[in-house]
């Protein structure tokens, strides 16, 4: 499974500098919805439809399913690959971070976390970074734009340092009893690191070591956030930078999905954080 999941990474970094060249006239919205129910902006259909035809092109990749289509996509005999084209695109519209997530899935989509073979995601910020993790290690590289393409380079591995900041989604309104007295215990602790997009987010987490969460609300238990697309990617890749992650009760690789647009909440970040968590939620 080593060799597919190299393939379909390099396939998605050499796909981000046309990701990217979407941006500056793709920061409008179209009209339409995504099977979540989100506005769509021109980036995020023209990302998704520059995975969909570089991925499902890899011999040994079978099925693609995306956050922006309301089905998996049979392509052949292989691995699922689950991604979100473009995590936090509403940043956009504001000139600020977005990224890609993606999983590449041995067992037929939906399914666990459990069943990665491999997970990472990109960033677009001062530079555009590539962070990947094998289940041994996690290696963050910067993309270079070699004639259109992107290049690895610059790989240096990350591993999840002692906690020093935090970021919550959701809203303190809408928090549950539990998660507001764990909220109140990290704020006095942890610096504030939020940006609104999942991508950079759990990137401040990996760098600086914390917790991210966007966790289970009033009248939404589920949260906000999919499990395939996002929750379980993040998870395998800060589990295997030595960190971890929970959904409120048990690790998000636990987490099984019924359908490839289940939510789920989620919790990353140093064990000692996560362990906290689950002692606090409701």
């Amino acid at each position: 499974m080593t060799d597919i999941f190299d393939r379909v990474t390099d396939t998605v970094i050499e796909t981000l500098p046309r990701i990217e060249d979407g941006f500056a006239g793709g920061r409008v919205y179209e009209g339409g919805e995504n099977p979540s129910g989100q506005e769509l902006l021109a980036a995020d259909e023209r990302a998704d439809e520059i995975l969909h035809d570089a991925i499902t092109a890899l011999d040994g990749v079978g099925e693609y399913a995306s956050e922006e289509r309301a089905e998996v996509i049979d392509c052949g005999d292989g691995v699922g690959v689950a991604v979100d084209p473009l995590d936090g695109s509403s940043n956009l519209v504001t000139n600020n971070i977005a990224g890609v997530i993606f999983g590449v899935y041995d067992a037929p989509l939906p399914c666990a976390g459990r069943n990665l073979v491999g997970a990472g995601y990109a960033v677009f910020g001062p530079l555009t970074t590539a962070v990947v993790a094998d289940g041994e290690k996690v290696v963050e590289y910067v993309v270079r734009d070699e004639s259109g393409e992107g290049e690895r380079a610059d790989a240096r591995e990350l591993t999840v340092p002692e906690p020093a900041v935090y970021g919550f989604g959701g809203g303190r309104e809408n928090w549950t009893d539990g998660f507001t007295r764990f909220a109140d215990e990290v704020e006095r602790e942890l610096k504030l690191r939020y940006g609104g997009a999942m991508v950079g987010d759990v990137n401040q987490v990996l760098h600086k070591g914390g917790i991210f969460s966007y966790p289970a609300l009033r009248g939404r238990p589920d949260g906000k956030l999919r499990t395939l697309f996002e929750g379980a990617p993040m998870a395998f890749v800060v589990e295997t930078a030595g960190g971890a992650s929970s959904d409120g009760e048990r690790s998000l690789l636990e987490r099984e999905p019924d359908g490839i647009h289940d939510r789920t909440p989620v919790h990353l970040g140093n064990a000692s954080l996560i362990e906290r968590l689950e002692e606090n939620v409701d």
